[in-house]
């Protein structure tokens, strides 16, 4: 098993918007787009960051070699509760993530 931050060229996180994340997967090579579009499930990520799947949206862009995953933001960006204002530590959870 390999960590998705060990495959891919890069991973980052952003906000789109006071209620939404998104997460970009820059894979780089063909190799490597194939192994992570195969091998991270909508599912599995949802279930990462724990909101539905339904409400997560991906995003596998071919020619770019890219997966985008966009989901709620779990508080409003800027509100009390909000712990990263720019939604830039939540790759690290996808970074870390083992697929197979």
């Amino acid at each position: 098993m390999s960590e998705v931050g060990q495959i891919a060229e890069k991973v980052r996180s952003k906000n789109a918007g006071p209620f939404w994340l998104t997460i970009d997967i820059f894979c780089g090579s063909q190799a490597a787009y194939a192994r992570i579009t195969s091998g991270l499930s909508t599912e599995r990520v949802a279930e990462v960051f724990k909101v539905d799947a339904t409400t997560l949206k991906r995003f596998d862009i071919d020619d770019l070699r890219v997966v985008k995953l966009s989901l709620p933001r779990p508080t409003v960006q800027g509100s009390q509760n909000d712990r990263d204002m720019h939604g830039a530590s939540w790759a690290s959870l996808i970074a870390e993530l083992d697929i197979a």
